[in-house]
Protein backbone atom coordinates (compact mmCIF):
# COMPACT_ATOMS: atom_id res chain seq x y z
CA UNK A 1 0.00 0.00 0.00
CA UNK A 2 1.05 3.82 -0.52
CA UNK A 3 1.37 6.39 2.27
CA UNK A 4 -0.35 9.48 2.11
CA UNK A 5 -4.11 10.89 1.61
CA UNK A 6 -4.89 14.10 -0.49
CA UNK A 7 -6.19 15.67 3.04
CA UNK A 8 -2.05 16.16 2.96
CA UNK A 9 -2.85 19.36 0.71
CA UNK A 10 -2.97 22.27 3.13
CA UNK A 11 -5.89 24.00 2.16
CA UNK A 12 -8.08 21.14 1.66
CA UNK A 13 -10.74 18.95 2.82
CA UNK A 14 -12.39 15.54 2.63
CA UNK A 15 -15.77 14.11 3.49
CA UNK A 16 -17.98 11.35 2.55
CA UNK A 17 -21.29 10.34 2.52
CA UNK A 18 -21.94 6.70 2.36
CA UNK A 19 -24.90 4.15 2.05
CA UNK A 20 -24.87 0.91 2.79
CA UNK A 21 -28.12 -0.42 1.53
CA UNK A 22 -27.50 1.71 -1.83
CA UNK A 23 -23.77 0.12 -1.68
CA UNK A 24 -23.30 4.02 -3.00
CA UNK A 25 -22.04 7.57 -1.87
CA UNK A 26 -20.29 10.76 -2.85
CA UNK A 27 -16.69 11.81 -1.76
CA UNK A 28 -16.38 15.89 -1.48
CA UNK A 29 -13.37 17.75 -1.99
CA UNK A 30 -13.54 20.95 -0.08
CA UNK A 31 -10.90 24.63 -0.99
CA UNK A 32 -12.65 27.01 0.96
CA UNK A 33 -10.58 29.91 -0.13
CA UNK A 34 -10.91 28.41 -3.58
CA UNK A 35 -8.39 26.07 -6.12
CA UNK A 36 -7.13 26.73 -9.52
CA UNK A 37 -9.42 24.05 -11.17
CA UNK A 38 -8.27 22.09 -14.09
CA UNK A 39 -10.41 19.20 -16.02
CA UNK A 40 -9.57 16.40 -18.55
CA UNK A 41 -12.20 14.01 -19.31
CA UNK A 42 -10.77 10.82 -21.39
CA UNK A 43 -13.51 8.48 -21.60
CA UNK A 44 -16.32 8.59 -24.06
CA UNK A 45 -19.26 8.16 -21.85
CA UNK A 46 -18.90 10.71 -18.54
CA UNK A 47 -21.27 12.02 -16.52
CA UNK A 48 -19.71 15.32 -15.42
CA UNK A 49 -21.01 18.95 -14.22
CA UNK A 50 -19.35 22.18 -14.70
CA UNK A 51 -16.82 20.95 -16.39
CA UNK A 52 -16.79 23.81 -19.17
CA UNK A 53 -16.00 26.87 -16.82
CA UNK A 54 -12.37 25.14 -16.30
CA UNK A 55 -11.61 25.95 -19.99
CA UNK A 56 -8.63 28.44 -19.72
CA UNK A 57 -10.41 31.04 -21.84
CA UNK A 58 -13.70 31.29 -19.27
CA UNK A 59 -14.00 33.43 -16.59
CA UNK A 60 -14.08 32.24 -13.35
CA UNK A 61 -11.10 30.43 -12.37
CA UNK A 62 -11.06 29.08 -8.62
CA UNK A 63 -13.60 25.86 -8.13
CA UNK A 64 -14.21 25.56 -4.41
CA UNK A 65 -15.50 22.07 -4.48
CA UNK A 66 -15.52 18.59 -6.60
CA UNK A 67 -17.71 15.74 -6.12
CA UNK A 68 -17.13 12.60 -6.53
CA UNK A 69 -20.71 10.54 -6.77
CA UNK A 70 -21.83 7.29 -7.17
CA UNK A 71 -25.63 6.82 -8.62
CA UNK A 72 -24.94 7.69 -12.16
CA UNK A 73 -26.37 11.10 -13.66
CA UNK A 74 -28.66 10.83 -10.51
CA UNK A 75 -25.42 11.15 -8.16
CA UNK A 76 -25.14 14.97 -10.11
CA UNK A 77 -27.35 16.20 -7.59
CA UNK A 78 -25.41 15.81 -4.93
CA UNK A 79 -23.15 18.71 -5.94
CA UNK A 80 -26.77 20.75 -5.26
CA UNK A 81 -26.31 19.54 -1.78
CA UNK A 82 -22.48 20.95 -1.42
CA UNK A 83 -23.12 24.05 -3.06
CA UNK A 84 -25.99 24.69 0.05
CA UNK A 85 -23.67 23.97 1.98
CA UNK A 86 -20.68 26.12 1.20
CA UNK A 87 -23.42 29.21 0.28
CA UNK A 88 -24.39 28.97 4.16
CA UNK A 89 -20.29 28.71 5.05
CA UNK A 90 -20.18 32.35 3.19
CA UNK A 91 -18.00 30.42 0.96
CA UNK A 92 -18.02 30.76 -3.40
CA UNK A 93 -17.88 33.40 -5.86
CA UNK A 94 -18.81 36.85 -4.59
CA UNK A 95 -21.67 38.19 -6.58
CA UNK A 96 -22.80 41.21 -4.43
CA UNK A 97 -26.09 39.60 -3.31
CA UNK A 98 -24.67 36.27 -2.05
CA UNK A 99 -21.18 34.15 -2.82
CA UNK A 100 -21.73 31.48 -5.64
CA UNK A 101 -19.98 28.29 -4.36
CA UNK A 102 -18.28 26.49 -7.70
CA UNK A 103 -18.89 22.88 -7.83
CA UNK A 104 -17.97 20.81 -10.61
CA UNK A 105 -18.52 17.10 -10.59
CA UNK A 106 -18.31 13.42 -11.93
CA UNK A 107 -20.16 10.47 -11.34
CA UNK A 108 -19.67 7.03 -11.51
CA UNK A 109 -22.32 3.90 -12.55
CA UNK A 110 -22.80 1.42 -9.69
CA UNK A 111 -26.57 1.34 -10.00
CA UNK A 112 -26.14 -2.57 -10.32
CA UNK A 113 -24.91 -3.08 -6.72
CA UNK A 114 -26.81 -2.59 -4.11
CA UNK A 115 -30.24 -1.25 -3.65
CA UNK A 116 -30.82 0.88 -6.92
CA UNK A 117 -33.15 3.13 -5.61
CA UNK A 118 -31.20 5.04 -3.58
CA UNK A 119 -28.96 7.22 -4.64
CA UNK A 120 -26.24 10.36 -3.58
CA UNK A 121 -28.76 13.19 -3.90
CA UNK A 122 -28.82 16.69 -1.99
CA UNK A 123 -28.99 15.20 1.37
CA UNK A 124 -25.93 13.29 0.64
CA UNK A 125 -23.98 16.01 -0.90
CA UNK A 126 -24.67 18.63 2.07
CA UNK A 127 -23.89 15.84 4.87
CA UNK A 128 -20.43 14.77 2.94
CA UNK A 129 -19.77 18.66 2.49
CA UNK A 130 -20.65 19.42 6.65
CA UNK A 131 -18.26 16.55 7.92
CA UNK A 132 -15.40 17.32 5.20
CA UNK A 133 -12.28 17.38 7.56
CA UNK A 134 -8.53 18.42 7.19
CA UNK A 135 -7.88 14.69 8.87
CA UNK A 136 -9.93 12.20 6.44
CA UNK A 137 -8.12 9.56 5.49
CA UNK A 138 -10.30 6.53 4.70
CA UNK A 139 -9.74 4.69 1.33
CA UNK A 140 -12.02 1.34 0.25
CA UNK A 141 -15.38 1.01 0.90
CA UNK A 142 -16.24 4.52 1.84
CA UNK A 143 -18.55 7.27 0.14
CA UNK A 144 -17.80 6.81 -3.93
CA UNK A 145 -15.76 3.82 -3.07
CA UNK A 146 -19.10 2.23 -2.00
CA UNK A 147 -20.52 0.80 -5.31
CA UNK A 148 -17.37 0.70 -7.67
CA UNK A 149 -16.95 -2.52 -9.18
CA UNK A 150 -14.35 -3.75 -11.46
CA UNK A 151 -14.07 -6.77 -14.26
CA UNK A 152 -18.22 -6.99 -15.55
CA UNK A 153 -17.21 -7.85 -18.65
CA UNK A 154 -19.13 -11.42 -18.39
CA UNK A 155 -21.90 -9.65 -16.11
CA UNK A 156 -22.14 -8.48 -12.80
CA UNK A 157 -22.19 -11.46 -11.09
CA UNK A 158 -18.45 -11.80 -12.55
CA UNK A 159 -16.89 -8.44 -11.20
CA UNK A 160 -14.68 -7.61 -8.11
CA UNK A 161 -14.90 -5.31 -5.58
CA UNK A 162 -13.51 -2.00 -5.98
CA UNK A 163 -13.54 0.97 -3.87
CA UNK A 164 -11.62 4.86 -3.17
CA UNK A 165 -7.69 5.27 -3.28
CA UNK A 166 -5.44 7.93 -2.04
CA UNK A 167 -1.87 8.71 -1.98
CA UNK A 168 0.83 11.49 -1.85
CA UNK A 169 4.02 11.91 -2.98
CA UNK A 170 6.39 14.85 -1.68
CA UNK A 171 9.68 16.15 -3.38
CA UNK A 172 10.86 19.34 -1.34
CA UNK A 173 7.54 21.68 -0.47
CA UNK A 174 6.03 20.38 -3.47
CA UNK A 175 3.26 17.58 -2.26
CA UNK A 176 1.16 16.20 -5.12
CA UNK A 177 -1.71 14.20 -4.29
CA UNK A 178 -4.55 11.95 -5.90
CA UNK A 179 -8.10 10.32 -4.62
CA UNK A 180 -9.76 8.19 -7.27
CA UNK A 181 -12.66 6.13 -7.21
CA UNK A 182 -12.19 2.95 -9.79
CA UNK A 183 -15.05 1.66 -11.08
CA UNK A 184 -13.32 0.94 -14.74
CA UNK A 185 -14.50 -1.23 -17.98
CA UNK A 186 -10.00 -2.76 -17.70
CA UNK A 187 -8.72 -5.14 -15.64
CA UNK A 188 -6.16 -3.18 -12.60
CA UNK A 189 -2.81 -3.51 -12.24
CA UNK A 190 -0.29 -2.53 -9.62
CA UNK A 191 1.72 -0.34 -11.87
CA UNK A 192 5.07 -1.16 -9.23
CA UNK A 193 4.81 -5.12 -9.85
CA UNK A 194 2.32 -5.29 -12.89
CA UNK A 195 0.29 -7.80 -11.38
CA UNK A 196 -3.04 -7.82 -12.04
CA UNK A 197 -5.22 -7.16 -8.97
CA UNK A 198 -8.75 -6.56 -10.02
CA UNK A 199 -10.28 -8.07 -12.92
CA UNK A 200 -13.38 -10.02 -14.09
CA UNK A 201 -13.49 -13.73 -11.35
CA UNK A 202 -14.43 -17.21 -12.14
CA UNK A 203 -15.92 -18.04 -8.66
CA UNK A 204 -16.65 -21.11 -9.53
CA UNK A 205 -12.97 -21.91 -10.17
CA UNK A 206 -11.48 -19.05 -7.90
CA UNK A 207 -9.58 -17.60 -10.46
CA UNK A 208 -9.48 -13.94 -12.29
CA UNK A 209 -9.89 -13.74 -15.64
CA UNK A 210 -8.82 -11.16 -18.16
CA UNK A 211 -10.24 -8.43 -19.90
CA UNK A 212 -8.50 -7.88 -22.73
CA UNK A 213 -7.64 -11.69 -23.34
CA UNK A 214 -11.61 -12.41 -23.06
CA UNK A 215 -12.58 -9.35 -25.76
CA UNK A 216 -10.09 -10.95 -28.32
CA UNK A 217 -11.37 -14.10 -28.24
CA UNK A 218 -15.02 -12.96 -27.78
CA UNK A 219 -15.50 -9.79 -29.42
CA UNK A 220 -19.13 -10.58 -29.93
CA UNK A 221 -19.36 -10.75 -25.80
CA UNK A 222 -22.66 -9.67 -24.60
CA UNK A 223 -22.32 -7.45 -21.73
CA UNK A 224 -19.93 -5.26 -23.08
CA UNK A 225 -21.79 -2.26 -21.16
CA UNK A 226 -21.64 1.57 -19.92
CA UNK A 227 -21.52 1.14 -16.88
CA UNK A 228 -18.11 1.67 -15.75
CA UNK A 229 -15.70 5.21 -15.05
CA UNK A 230 -12.67 5.80 -13.63
CA UNK A 231 -12.89 9.60 -11.93
CA UNK A 232 -10.29 11.65 -9.96
CA UNK A 233 -8.55 14.35 -8.23
CA UNK A 234 -5.31 15.57 -8.25
CA UNK A 235 -4.54 17.76 -5.69
CA UNK A 236 -1.19 19.97 -4.96
CA UNK A 237 0.26 23.29 -3.14
CA UNK A 238 1.98 23.96 -6.23
CA UNK A 239 0.92 27.70 -8.26
CA UNK A 240 -0.88 26.76 -11.43
CA UNK A 241 -2.98 28.76 -13.94
CA UNK A 242 -6.09 27.08 -15.58
CA UNK A 243 -4.23 26.33 -18.99
CA UNK A 244 -1.65 24.56 -16.12
CA UNK A 245 -4.49 22.83 -14.25
CA UNK A 246 -5.52 21.49 -17.20
CA UNK A 247 -2.30 20.18 -18.36
CA UNK A 248 -1.64 18.33 -15.02
CA UNK A 249 -5.13 16.64 -15.13
CA UNK A 250 -4.31 15.29 -18.45
CA UNK A 251 -0.60 14.13 -17.71
CA UNK A 252 -2.45 12.35 -14.87
CA UNK A 253 -4.01 9.73 -16.88
CA UNK A 254 -0.90 8.81 -17.71
CA UNK A 255 -1.36 7.05 -14.17
CA UNK A 256 -4.64 5.34 -15.41
CA UNK A 257 -2.65 3.66 -18.82
CA UNK A 258 -0.22 2.41 -16.66
CA UNK A 259 -2.46 0.87 -13.94
CA UNK A 260 -5.65 0.43 -15.86
CA UNK A 261 -6.34 -2.23 -19.22
CA UNK A 262 -8.34 -1.62 -21.55
CA UNK A 263 -8.98 2.02 -20.23
CA UNK A 264 -10.41 5.36 -22.19
CA UNK A 265 -13.02 3.28 -23.93
CA UNK A 266 -16.07 3.93 -25.22
CA UNK A 267 -17.33 2.23 -22.49
CA UNK A 268 -15.84 4.27 -19.63
CA UNK A 269 -16.53 8.13 -18.62
CA UNK A 270 -12.43 8.77 -17.37
CA UNK A 271 -12.43 11.76 -15.89
CA UNK A 272 -9.25 13.92 -13.78
CA UNK A 273 -10.02 16.94 -12.16
CA UNK A 274 -7.48 19.72 -10.74
CA UNK A 275 -7.14 21.18 -7.24
CA UNK A 276 -4.07 23.69 -6.85
CA UNK A 277 -3.53 25.19 -4.14
CA UNK A 278 -1.08 28.20 -5.20
CA UNK A 279 1.42 27.73 -2.35
CA UNK A 280 5.00 26.65 -3.74
CA UNK A 281 6.77 27.24 -7.36
CA UNK A 282 7.22 24.02 -9.15
CA UNK A 283 8.21 23.29 -12.92
CA UNK A 284 4.53 21.89 -14.55
CA UNK A 285 6.87 18.85 -15.99
CA UNK A 286 7.79 17.59 -12.60
CA UNK A 287 3.77 18.37 -11.16
CA UNK A 288 2.40 16.23 -13.96
CA UNK A 289 5.27 13.47 -14.09
CA UNK A 290 4.32 13.11 -10.24
CA UNK A 291 0.63 13.67 -10.84
CA UNK A 292 0.75 10.19 -13.31
CA UNK A 293 2.93 8.85 -10.64
CA UNK A 294 0.85 9.17 -7.43
CA UNK A 295 -2.80 8.62 -9.55
CA UNK A 296 -1.40 5.02 -10.19
CA UNK A 297 -0.71 4.45 -6.37
CA UNK A 298 -4.21 5.62 -5.34
CA UNK A 299 -5.63 3.29 -7.41
CA UNK A 300 -3.68 0.39 -6.38
CA UNK A 301 -4.92 1.85 -2.92
CA UNK A 302 -8.58 1.36 -3.86
CA UNK A 303 -8.22 -1.93 -4.96
CA UNK A 304 -6.23 -3.20 -1.64
CA UNK A 305 -7.75 -1.02 1.09
CA UNK A 306 -11.47 -2.42 -0.86
CA UNK A 307 -13.43 -5.04 1.24
CA UNK A 308 -16.01 -7.75 -0.48
CA UNK A 309 -19.69 -7.15 -0.47
CA UNK A 310 -22.72 -8.41 -2.08
CA UNK A 311 -20.94 -11.85 -2.82
CA UNK A 312 -17.89 -10.15 -5.19
CA UNK A 313 -14.70 -10.63 -3.86
CA UNK A 314 -12.15 -7.83 -2.88
CA UNK A 315 -8.24 -8.35 -3.49
CA UNK A 316 -8.28 -8.93 0.30
CA UNK A 317 -10.38 -12.36 -0.65
CA UNK A 318 -8.66 -13.84 -3.05
CA UNK A 319 -5.57 -13.29 -1.06
CA UNK A 320 -7.66 -15.49 1.35
CA UNK A 321 -9.03 -18.29 -0.53
CA UNK A 322 -5.65 -19.00 -2.26
CA UNK A 323 -4.32 -19.30 1.35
Amino acid sequence: MYKGYITDIEGLKVGHSTSIEGATGCTVIICEEGATGGVDVRGAAPGTRETDLLRPENMVDKIHAVVLSGGSAFGLEASCGVMKYLEEQGIGFDVGVTKVPIVTSAVIFDLNIGNHKIRPGFSFGYEGAKTASATENRQGNIGCGMGATVGKILGPKNAMKSGLGSATISVGDLKVSAIVSVNSFGDVFDYKTNQQICGPYDYGKNQMLNTYTIMKKESNVPNFSMRNTTIGVIGTNAILNKGEANKIAQMSHNGFARSINPIHTMLDGDTIFTMATNRVKADINLIGSLGAEVMSQAITNAIYFSEGIEGLYSFKDICKVLD
